[in-house]
């Protein structure tokens, strides 16, 4: 199962504030476990410019950050490759975070997630192989 772990956006992050010299090799530290472990698809830190698109009166629309509420952007993640939830909820309680700072866990939805017809399969039947070719832990 796939779990992503979501970093919630602090006024910090929003604000472009950069990790402490400190901080980056607590996280580091953090990162080489999972990998180590095997469990380490992705991780990344995202930056605070966002651009958001929204569909709106049948076109898209292009909206340009900053947004207000820092409560809703993400400031980064980790996509794991684990057993179950429970195990997700374990590594998340390892992450070392400050003060107030928050993750979010969430399964990704698997193709087999899908319900298949005639039109359908060949599209989830393609991305499935691509991601049995492309999506492995780092490290392995």
């Amino acid at each position: 199962m796939r779990f992503m772990i979501i970093i919630k956006a602090t006024p910090d992050t929003e604000g472009g504030v950069m990790p402490t010299s400190e901080q980056l090799a607590e996280m580091g530290r953090f990162n080489d476990t999972l990998i180590e472990a095997g469990v380490l698809l992705a991780a990344e830190g995202l930056r605070s410019e966002a651009t958001r698109v929204r569909r709106e009166g049948g076109r898209h629309v292009v909206f340009d950050g900053p947004f207000a509420e820092s409560k809703e952007s993400i400031a980064g993640f980790w996509l794991l490759q684990v057993k179950d939830r429970d195990e997700a909820i374990a590594w998340a309680q390892r992450i070392p975070l400050a003060e107030g700072e928050e993750v979010e866990i969430r399964q990704v939805q698997e193709v087999a997630d899908f319900s298949a017809d005639e039109m359908s399969q060949p599209y989830l039947d393609r991305e499935q192989a691509w991601r049995e070719a492309t999506q492995k832990p780092i490290g392995r």
